[in-house]
């Protein structure tokens, strides 16, 4: 199912007046809704180096698993401006150049090696590395290269030096890796492994091609779950239909490039316009005049209050719960397995779309997280308890902040508990059962098929 980009918001905002808040960042982050700042947000720019809560426990816990959801790094547009020059990205890697990582030499060096690695189906096809001058539609970035060698390193530093939940002797049974059939979440999955494993080896990477951007695998017939989608992309047209600043800026863009507004609504601007925005390239111009910051603005502007009101309303929500309950339900099978004592799987990646994150992050409840920005990164910790052997919890972490207290399933516990963390067995209850009571239903199957009143 290929779903409507719901556009690039907010994405780790907790509410400052919260004793959870980890990271505010008082000296830039503005009082009120700033649209250039959100976009800069949503760039994901490697810059500063992150702090992050990953891997936080009381001592005498031990991690036993740890599963990442990632968002493709940046990537070129999918929609080009029609009578516009497209953006001069260069998409060959260029270690030398500005952004860079310690790592992108010797990865371009391994990945372009003949490889014994075993891709399933269409993905052994794709390229391992973004190799064009000038960028095709939708190629990963040099930029999208770096954000995700970055992010394997910090997961490594934590996870393998500290944690040490690889050994250097790693098999393949140790990992699941599943990635969609695109070039951009393929490459930025290998560059995350890349700077994460102990050592990497081609032999032991056995990536799974993922033909749905929800992860929903072989439980993808849904109706009620279209049917929400549907209502929620109604809500949707009709915010912008209301908005008549966003209509006149379609209006006054049309005209400098000579064509239809609803044409030019139909290339949605913003996608390219991000791209111009985060690699500081002047926005396009024709001889009747040139796009420009002011329009920018609107267009980002009415994605934040599109974003707010798709909180109010809960159609996404509906949809998000019946959308991400099979990659839920996969991730919390799996963690019980490990609970049991089994030893496989025990570092999971999935390489997904916006679209992918979005919903996981919706139905979880966690809604003051911001939209996933490109290359970010979800993660689910499974701890056992040195005290109690028995007792297993798991913390969840949005872009190196603890969100765990914010999802629906946890909020109350927090009240409660001394531990940093959240009792697995209240995810498992959420995953198989509570996701289902708003739909008056008891299992997935029912809930997709049940009549919404």
């Amino acid at each position: 199912v290929h779903l409507i980009p719901v556009n690039p918001i907010r994405e780790d905002g907790l509410n400052p007046k919260s004793r959870k808040r980890i990271m505010p960042d008082l000296l830039t982050e503005p009082p009120a809704i700033d649209p250039l700042y959100e976009a800069r947000v949503y760039c994901n720019i490697p810059t500063i180096a992150e702090r992050s809560m990953e891997g936080h426990a009381p001592h005498y816990f031990k991690l036993v698993s740890v599963q990442v959801l990632i968002r493709h790094g940046d990537r070129y547009p999918l929609y080009a401006i029609p009578k516009t020059k497209r953006p001069d990205i260069d998409c060959m890697l260029v270690p030398s150049r500005k952004p860079s990582h310690p790592q992108l030499e010797a990865f371009i060096k391994h990945m372009s090696k003949a490889s014994a690695a075993q891709l399933d189906g269409s993905l052994s096809s794709l390229p391992r590395y973004p190799s064009h001058s000038l960028c095709e539609m939708g190629e990963l970035t040099q930029t999208g290269v770096v954000q995700h060698l970055r992010n394997g390193q910090l997961l490594r530093e934590i996870y393998i030096n500290k944690h040490k939940l690889l050994l250097s002797d790693w098999t393949a049974k140790q990992l699941y890796l599943e990635t969609t059939g695109k070039s951009r979440t393929l490459q930025s999955a290998l560059a995350l492994l890349y700077s994460f494993l102990p050592d990497f080896d081609w032999k032991k990477i056995n990536m799974r091609h993922q033909w749905s951007t929800i992860f929903c695998s072989g439980s993808c017939d849904c109706p009620v779950r279209n049917h929400y989608l549907e209502e929620e992309q109604r809500r949707q047209y009709s915010l912008r239909v209301k908005n008549s600043d966003l209509e006149e800026i379609y209006v006054d863009m049309a005209k400098i490039v000579g064509i239809p507004t609803r044409q030019l609504r139909a290339s949605n601007p913003i996608d390219s316009l991000l791209c111009y925005f985060c690699h500081n390239v002047s926005f396009p111009c024709t001889k009747t005049g040139c796009i420009g910051m002011e329009h920018f603005k609107v267009i980002k502007r009415h994605q934040l209050e599109d974003e707010r009101e798709r909180q109010e309303k809960k159609l996404y929500f509906l949809y998000a719960l019946l959308a991400t309950h099979p990659l839920l339900n996969q991730t919390v099978n799996r963690l019980q397995r490990i609970v049991e004592g089994k030893k496989e799987e025990i570092f999971v990646l999935y390489s997904a779309h916006d679209v992918t994150l979005s919903p996981v992050l919706s139905a979880l409840g966690i809604t003051e997280a911001r939209f996933p920005r490109f290359a970010a990164r979800l993660v689910f910790e499974l701890w056992q308890d040195g005290k109690r052997p028995k007792e297993h919890f798991i913390r969840i972490l949005y872009n190196g902040a603890d969100v765990t207290f914010q999802t629906s399933f946890c909020k109350d516990y927090y009240k409660r508990s001394s531990k940093p963390m959240c009792p697995l067995e209240k995810f498992v209850s959420f995953v198989k059962r509570d996701m289902f009571l708003i739909f008056n239903s008891t299992s997935y199957y029912d809930a997709c098929r049940r009549r919404p009143l």
